[in-house]
């Protein structure tokens, strides 16, 4: 009864353990079971997703295994960590998709780099080294390429027969140790060292025997894997596994190649003791002689020497490099390997530094000869290829202001009249580019900005609406981005682009308070890059005192005829004029080696066509022709642009005759206007402007070593207490942004013309001589009188002629209780100022009975907030009580 119970139990077991073995052979082949038919080629699309292709892609070990990267030359890595690339095909297929390679960290200087290094000042690398750099991580793809006809089966490798006709099978199968493979109905057919070319007719036979009226095809599917040994100084020495197909040099791949301190001419392939082949890598790189490369058969030993002698090809050849050399070779072979020499390689010579019997050092020269050629090399030696000296002959050179500069055909005879020969020769090629840009299309005119950037709207934008709601869309954005602006698409157009065609003002006169003192920032709601509105109250009293003149918030101005566009037409010198008086030719004396300039006068020799300066020019003669930017002229031969604007009858930029003054020049334009007011005029020159910026660095740079001074000597003081300390970083940290404000001055290069209030027509201007670049502003009489600062109502006021200081000062309100009176002080139209403390008399003080003029400026500044009366209280408190401690406690000292 227990037998049965358990026959019972085990023959449903049996049954469905048989069944998974049927459905994990991805089914039988003709109807045979997977032993009798080796296993399944994973190959075949057909079968790549059976239970057995998955597990074998599956399994571990397959592709290749990690390796000891730090393996000494000449060893092998210990365990049996091997490099495989057979494998599997799904594996396969995935490498492809991956990187194929592997970044080998170059290894470090040998000692003869070293040694080249320090005589050449180059670092040259090992050639060949760097085809090694890069190392494949799988050689998979080697196993899907077509088998050769005169590959030799082996045991490992894997045959598809297919047969049809009397008898029907597939099978793939796998040639066993023995060598043998099996069909059913034949029996067991030898196969191992047949040459694969000959592999269909020896079936054909073997089943001949037994069939007939059939027809078959053999191939090779999965080719066995042999294991081949790499061994000496190799960069990676180990034991490798690899396809029967793989060669020599595939090998030497996977291995990494020879280290630096290997031989790539000398690699022997080694089997059963014998050298098989000795390759020189040489002729593989150099020649593409790839004879001598061997396929590899299981045990077989690459082995690598050390490198041999070595030689170093610097100069001008295609390689330079260190390479290595065999017996016999010259200087001819060593150039030969390293590509030839290059375009400019000198024929004379070839310098030679050569080591002599291990002791000393020796340089030799050899012609560029065939006999120099042949000279032998050894080991040790530094081989240079001189350049050509960049000389030319029989010829002359013209640089500087010219059409045409360069190198030029000297011949017997020629002059400097054959090398410029007109005018049109000196005019150079900047100055017709900056003239052909003149007539470029001006930009387009754009409603909004960033119009040209709008894109497809999904429904029709008014842009009126745009127009009057610049700043309310300002508002309305986040504090963070009111940087920027939202373009129709809801993209962020930037400052740049958004103020490319303009701003705007809002319909209200804008003005730019600007000076010398710096600029105002941007007021809340306004566009980036937009000229801030004029508010009266948002201004300081100090910002007030930042106008210079009248003329320059004049020049400012803004209004709808003058949008303050962002490109303004302007009339300036293309290019640095001809200077006509001098021009030079350098000549080198053959004999003395000494260069010799020889001057002429450029403008006789080309307007006058004077002889005498055309002067005979001699092989390697260097001419060169100035300008007015290199050289500087005197005043009267300069070409002057001065720009009169304002109040003038013909106002414009006009060209300075020779000796012509500023008086002359306001009489050429037509003198003033009725309107003009000369008391409020400004006159810049860039001259002035230049040595008044160098005085303001020059008292910035000492204000910052006066409050760097001060602190460090409060620092290294004994007496100092901690409260001192931090009072002075306090002060220390004041006088920093003092000096930073400071260094944001620029000077405005005005120069005084002392006109007075009642100043008026030309004859009074005086006449100056006038400098490329003077401008002179000459604004319209104002009809107001300014009050700014602490009033209670800052604002601008109708002149009147018998009304003084004080009254202007009433009619703002007055001085608020933050107003420092004791300091006010009047900004005049011409940018002189008048204080307070200037207006004490013997009748006291009258600064509230002077007299105003149009355009003049009343600033009462606020207080500055001093140290109370109570601190100092304090502070003398606490001495006092410092020193009656100090002196009971040498009372008390005596007494005992």
């Amino acid at each position: 009864m227990l037998k049965r119970r358990i026959s019972l139990f085990v023959l449903p077991l049996l049954a469905i353990t048989l069944y998974a073995q049927d459905q994990s052979s991805g089914g039988a082949i003709s109807g045979n079971s997977q032993e009798q038919y080796g296993p399944v080629d994973c190959t075949d699309p057909l079968l790549s997703g059976s239970s057995q292709c998955i597990q074998q892609n599956q399994r571990p070990g397959v592709g290749a295994q990690p390796r000891n990267e730090n393996i000494s030359p000449g060893t092998l890595p210990s365990g049996t960590v091997t490099y495989r690339d057979n494998a599997s095909p799904t594996v396969q297929g995935l490498n492809r998709n991956q990187s194929l390679r592997t970044t080998v960290q170059p290894e470090l200087l040998t000692e003869f780099q070293k040694f080249v290094a320090s005589s050449t000042g180059q670092v040259l690398p090992i050639y060949g080294a760097d085809l090694f750099r890069n190392v494949p991580s799988t050689f998979a793809p080697l196993d899907m390429t077509p088998v050769p006809l005169d590959y030799a089966i082996g045991p490992g490798d894997e045959l598809r027969v297919r047969v049809w006709g009397q008898v029907n099978f597939n099978a793939d199968l796998r040639v066993d140790r023995a060598g043998e493979i099996y069909l059913p109905q034949v029996g067991q057919i030898h196969v191992a060292g047949l040459q694969f070319s000959a592999l269909d007719q020896h079936l054909r036979e073997s089943i001949g025997r037994i069939y007939r009226n059939f027809d078959l095809t053999a191939d090779v599917g999965q080719i066995r894997a042999i294991q081949v040994y790499v061994a000496g100084a190799a960069r990676r020495a180990g034991v490798y596994t690899v396809s029967s197909l793989s060669t020599l040099v595939d090998a030497l791949f996977a291995s990494g190649g020879p280290s630096v301190e290997g031989s790539i001419r000398h690699i022997q392939l080694k089997r059963n003791g014998t050298v098989v082949t000795d390759f020189d890598l040489y002729a593989l790189l150099v020649q593409g002689d790839k004879s001598k490369d061997v396929k590899l058969l299981s045990g077989d030993v690459i082995f690598i020497p050390p490198a041999g002698p070595q030689i170093a090809v610097a100069g001008s050849v295609r390689n330079p490099a260190i390479y290595e050399l065999l017996a016999g070779e010259t200087i001819g072979s060593a150039i030969k390997d390293a590509g030839g020499a290059s375009t400019v390689a000198s024929d004379a010579r070839v310098s030679i530094d050569r080591i002599a019997d291990h002791r000393d050092r020796q340089a030799i020269e050899v012609a560029m000869d065939t006999a120099g050629l042949a000279t032998p090399l050894v080991g040790g030696d530094i081989l240079r290829v001189l350049s050509i000296v960049p000389r030319y002959q029989k010829t002359v050179t013209l640089r500087g202001n010219a059409a045409n500069t360069g190198h030029f055909a000297w011949h017997a005879g020629m002059h400097l009249s054959d090398l410029i020969p007109d005018r049109d020769a000196l005019i150079s090629r900047d100055y017709w580019w900056k003239r052909a840009q003149l007539g470029l299309p001006s930009l387009e005119f754009e409603p909004v900005p960033a119009f040209s950037s709008m894109r497809q709207p999904s429904a029709p934008v008014d842009l009126r609406r745009q127009l009057q709601q610049p700043q309310l869309q300002q508002l309305q954005q986040p504090y963070g981005q009111r940087g920027a602006n939202i373009s129709q698409d809801g993209s962020t157009v930037g400052e740049d682009q958004a103020n490319q065609y303009g701003t705007y003002s809002g319909g209200q006169q804008s003005i730019q308070q600007s000076g010398q003192y710096g600029q105002v920032g941007q007021q809340p709601g306004q566009l980036p890059g937009q000229q801030p509105l004029y508010n009266p109250n948002s201004l300081s009293a100090n910002q007030r005192a930042a106008n210079s003149s009248l003329a320059s918030q004049q020049s400012q101005l803004q209004t709808q005829n003058a949008p303050g566009q962002p490109e303004r037409t302007d009339v300036r010198i293309s290019a640095p004029e001809i200077d006509w008086n001098y021009a030079v030719i350098e000549r080198l004396d053959r004999e003395t080696l000494k260069t010799s300039l020889i001057p002429f006068d450029l403008g006789k020799l080309v307007m006058l066509h004077d002889r005498a300066q055309d002067l005979e020019l001699q092989a390697g003669d260097v001419v060169s022709v100035f300008s007015q930017a290199d050289i500087h002229v005197p005043l009267a031969e300069q070409t002057k642009y001065v720009r009169l604007e304002g109040e003038f009858v013909h106002a414009g930029i006009y060209s300075v005759k020779p000796g012509e003054g500023l008086r002359e020049l306001v009489q050429q334009a037509g003198g003033f206007s009725s309107n003009a007011y000369l008391y409020g005029s400004e006159f810049t020159r860039e001259s002035t402007r230049v040595v008044q910026q160098a005085r303001i660095d020059e008292y910035v740079q000492n204000l910052q070593l006066q409050v760097t001074r001060g602190n460090l000597a409060l620092a290294a003081s004994p007496v100092s207490s901690a409260q001192d300390l931090a009072s002075g970083n306090a002060t220390l940290a004041s006088g920093r942004e003092l000096i930073t404000k400071l260094s944001q001055i620029r000077a405005t290069g005005r120069v005084v013309l002392e006109f007075n209030p009642v100043s008026a027509g030309q004859d009074i201007v005086p006449d100056i001589a006038l400098e490329d670049g003077d401008h002179f502003v000459v604004p319209p009489v104002p009809a107001t009188v300014n009050v700014v600062g602490a009033v209670y109502d800052q604002n601008s006021f109708l002149y009147q002629k018998a009304r003084p200081s004080g009254a202007y000062l009433h009619l703002a309100g007055g001085p608020n209780r933050d107003a420092d009176k004791k300091h006010a002080f009047i900004i005049r139209a011409d940018g002189s100022v008048v204080s307070t403390q200037s207006a004490n008399g013997l009748w006291g003080n009258t600064f509230e009975q002077l007299k105003m003029n149009p355009g003049d400026t009343i600033v009462v500044p606020e207080k500055t907030y001093n140290r109370t009366a109570l601190r100092g209280f304090l502070d003398w408190s606490q001495l006092f009580s410092q020193l009656a401690l100090g002196v009971a406690s040498i009372a008390v000292i005596a007494k005992q």
